[in-house]
Parts: structure tokens; sequence; C-alpha cells
């Protein structure tokens, strides 16, 4: 009996399975670095840049709640507390200046965000490919031109005694405008260029999102009868809406970001009533006037408004449409 019942015992313990210990995070870790060195390398770089000057200029920040010292450097200047803060929305200029930053940016985000799609789209149904290429091709080249020479060609081409726009509008028997000089057209100027520019190179996400469409619900919708619109409307635009709300979520957060070095070049006295935004604000009294405390005030004012806008666009997708970034 007894040996009997050492055996069953052994055949028991024979089909319980061997206990694996498990390695430490730290030998995982070792191992896989070993094994793929060279893809750790490559993110080294990109890595070390992001720590370098990203993560450690953030110590900065306490500037905008310091009286700033030169002599007694960034940590032994005394703290003002919101002092800087109180300073900026005290200001004269807090309202013009967000009301240009606002506006600019409102204005870009309703014209500048659906143009990429709706070009996007248009060229996904051309079936010449040699053209679609070319159309394609001239498309992108614009975004490679610097925005100084951008905006030296602005300046130019809108020059009221030499410049081509004026010079077709006195040939129909208009009279010739100052376009850099009047505020009113600064906005459509800065937006409908950025436009121009970046429309072709902004679609290329959205058509390699149409790439990706299942064709067969293309046939379905022929076979049902659908028009080309209905197409677009009933297949395509479902099927890239991920990538739609992804990218209009990350541009809602950047509502408060206009570039500086365009606005900067194309900025003079005549125009500063609607060109004088929270960017070149902050490089005039920062860089300028030498308050760097004040500036960084600013500067910090305006991030923490993006990353406000943000965090509320993500929650407003993911809610309403089951769509967000994280």
């Amino acid at each position: 009996m007894r040996r009997g019942k050492n055996h069953r015992e052994a055949a028991e313990n024979s089909r319980q399975p061997a206990v694996i210990p498990q390695k430490s995070f730290g030998e995982r870790l070792r191992k896989d670095v070993k094994g793929n060195w060279t893809l750790y390398l490559m993110v080294l770089i990109p890595l070390a840049y992001l720590i370098l000057f990203c993560y450690i200029p953030m110590g900065g920040i306490q500037l905008a709640f310091k009286e700033y010292n030169v002599k007694k450097g960034i940590w032994g200047s005394p703290w003002v507390g919101f002092y800087n803060f109180q300073r900026f929305f005290r200001s004269y200029k807090f309202t013009m200046l967000l009301k240009n930053t606002i506006l600019i940016n409102v204005y870009s985000l309703v014209v500048g965000f659906p143009i990429p799609i709706i070009f996007a789209l248009l060229l996904n149904y051309l079936r010449q490919k040699r053209f679609k290429k070319t159309i394609q091709m001239l498309s992108y080249a614009p975004y490679f031109i610097s925005t100084v020479v951008m905006s030296g060609m602005i300046i130019i081409f809108l020059d009221p005694n030499t410049g081509v726009i004026n010079r077709i509008l006195q040939l129909l028997g208009m009279e010739a405008v100052n376009f850099m000089g009047e505020a009113k057209y600064f906005k459509s100027i800065y937006v409908w260029s950025s436009v121009w520019q970046g429309m072709g190179w902004a679609s290329i996400i959205y058509i390699a999102a149409l790439s990706g469409v299942d064709y067969q619900l293309h046939e379905a919708a022929i076979v049902d009868g659908a028009t080309k619109l209905q197409r677009i409307l009933h297949v395509d635009l479902p099927s890239i809406k991920p990538t739609i709300i992804m990218l209009l979520i990350l541009q809602i957060g950047s509502l408060m970001s206009v570039g500086f070095e365009k606005v900067f070049l194309l900025q003079n006295q005549l125009n500063m009533s609607a060109s004088d935004v929270l960017s070149t604000y902050v490089y005039r009294v920062g860089l300028v006037d030498n308050d760097y405390g004040y500036s960084t005030a600013v500067g910090l004012f305006n991030s923490l408004i993006n990353m406000f806008l943000l965090l509320m666009s993500n929650q407003i997708a993911k809610r309403t449409m089951n769509e967000s970034l994280w």
C-alpha cells in the first residue's frame, strides 16, 4: 500500500509544471540591450537631446517666480511669488496679445486644418499616376522654402510700388494697397501663406491613411450606386477618422503657439496692433529688455494654457467620439 501511495505521489508530482525562476527586470534589460544594442544606440541620441535641451532647461521655469539678478544667478535671486504673472495680467497689452494669438490660431485651425484633408481626398481619386505624382511634388515643394525666404517673398510680392500683386491690381484699374502696412490684412496674409506652404506636406499623413482603406468597401458602395461624394462621406472619412481626431487634438493643444519666426519677420510698426503675439512679446521683453523673470512668466502662462487645451480636447474627443491620444 505504501509503495502504491508513493507511486501515486510521484505521478502527481511529475504532472505539476516545474517552477522556472523569474529573472529580475535588470537581468532582462541587460540581456535585451546585449541582443539589440544597435537599436538602443539609435534611441540614445534623441533621448540625450530631449534630456539636455527639453527637460534640464525646465529648471529655469523658477525664473517666473523670481526677480532675476544676473550677479546672484537663478538660484540666488529672490522669490517674488506670482508678481510677474500679476504684472502681465494687469498690463495694457495683455488683452491685445491674447486676442491676436487666439484669433490667428483659430483662423489657422478653421482654414488650415480641413484643407489638407480635402486635398488628400482629391488626390486619392486621381487615376492618372503621373499627373498625381506631379501634383504631389508641386504641393510639397513650398514646405522646403525656409521661413526667412518665404517672408521675404511675401514682402516683395506685396510691395505697394513694385509688388506683383499690386501690379495686377493696377492693371485691373484698382489702386495699389499697402498690404503689409495695414493691420487688417496681416492675419489673412499669415494664415493663407502658411496654408499654401504647408498644405501638401500636411496631406501626406491623410494620403497614407487613405491608402489603408479597404477597397472592398468602395466596391460595395459602387455596386449600391454611391457617388464619389457619398463614398468620401461614408467610406473614406469614417475610415480616417482616428487620424483626423488625433491631429486635431494636437493642433488644438498648440492653439496658443504661433510660429515666432514668420510673425517676427512680417511684423512692422504699422501692423503691430494685429501682429504682436505672445511669442514676439516674450522675445521683446526677455532678450531685448532683459526682463527674464517677466518673460518666463509670460511663456509659462502660454505653455499652461496649451497643456490645458490639449487635456480638455483629448477628454472631449474620448467621451464624444471614443477616440483619444491616450
